[in-house]
């Protein structure tokens, strides 16, 4: 068995990371009192450029904002703004950060705001009313999302990137950021309002029928050919979002070459059970809270199986014991972080 890519070169820059982490709670500890007066006398510049300056520290392109909190007085959410590449980094800040109190919560996401239709913000000098946008909303067959086309009246003055943003901002509150990467597809703002727009506030009744037809675990079985011609199966975990195992960020391939193949190259005979055995007891010792086994695909007289796993957690070590094992042919275990998931973008639903 070769093993490879025991830490990737990464775990100096992980390391690092977690260090920028605690260094940044450490200083939110020592500057609550000052930051809490400056809350209460309204100091709001002097506010944001501590807590920017804090912030840029852990990685400057991590965006920031103070919010209206669920159970406190306020929350600060510091997020990736759907950089895929940070995202984990954006949810292990939230999961060092101390015990919320009542004034100050935290969060790796923006979260949905249940007064969103009440909201009025400037954008490129105008008005911004929430309860004026309308949405044309369109489920594609089959597809677990909602593609989305948003009119306002001010969109006829405001440049394309400028509506963008105001309506990417726009369904961050009405759904909460995580679920807009989870059930939103294709978004368009668009200068004339569709035909079938409903008033945005109605957007989170529909993502919430969606989701609901994907609320038990699925997996879906797809075929296709690789770069040379040869014939590929896969069984993937459907939908596929990293969003949902958001520091799930440390991929683990497992490659399993099999002694019985069928004209095509896929697994046949005593290599079916064979391979099935083994992901049965892969599966088993990996932990939910740490671990996702998110998909195997066969060609060619070998099987892929992609891991992807908290790299505090033992399952790239359960996959190498597990690897050695296995007897019908070459085992080659290759781990590194992905967390943008590019091993598997194929597959992201």
């Amino acid at each position: 068995m070769r093993l490879f890519g025991r830490d990737g070169g990464e775990s100096g820059p992980r390391s690092q990371r977690s260090a920028e982490i605690a260094k940044f709670w450490e200083w939110w500890s020592q500057a609550r009192p000052e930051l809490d007066g400056l809350v209460v006398a309204g100091g709001n510049d002097e506010l944001a450029e501590r807590i920017e300056a804090a912030v840029a520290a852990v990685h400057p392109s991590l965006v920031w904002e103070i919010a209206p909190g669920r159970s406190a007085e306020q929350a600060l959410v510091v997020t990736a703004a759907g950089d895929p590449e940070l995202r984990s980094l954006a949810h292990r800040w939230a999961l060092a950060a101390p015990p919320p109190d009542e004034h100050w919560e935290y969060h790796p996401a923006r979260q949905a705001n249940q007064a969103a239709a009440e909201l009025s913000i400037d954008v490129g000098g105008y008005e911004f009313d929430f309860d004026k946008l309308m949405l044309g909303l369109h489920v594609p067959r089959g597809k677990p999302r909602v593609d989305v086309t948003a009119y306002h009246p001010i969109f006829t003055l405001l440049e394309e990137e400028t509506r963008l943003s105001a309506t990417l901002l726009a369904l961050d509150w009405l759904l909460g950021e995580d679920d807009v990467a989870r059930w939103i597809g294709e978004i368009q703002p668009a200068a004339f309002q569709p035909i079938d727009a409903v008033a945005a506030v109605h957007l989170p009744s529909v993502v919430a029928d969606v989701a609901a037809e994907f609320a038990e675990e699925q997996w879906a079985l797809m075929e296709g050919q690789t770069a040379d011609g040869a014939k590929l199966v896969a069984t993937v975990r459907y939908p596929l979002r990293p969003v949902d195992y958001p520091i799930f960020d440390r991929h683990v391939a497992i490659g399993l070459g099999y002694r019985h193949r069928d004209a095509d190259g896929l697994p046949d005979g005593a290599s079916v059970p064979a391979l099935r055995d083994f992901e049965e007891r892969l599966a088993a010792g990996l932990k939910p809270e740490s671990a996702v086994l998110v998909a195997h695909i066969s060609s060619d007289g070998q099987r892929v199986i992609h891991i992807y796993a908290d790299p505090e957690g033992d399952a790239e070590r359960h996959a190498e014991e597990l690897a050695s094992t296995w007897r019908e042919g070459d085992v080659e275990v290759e781990a590194e972080d992905d967390p943008a998931w590019a091993e598997v973008s194929p597959f992201l639903a």
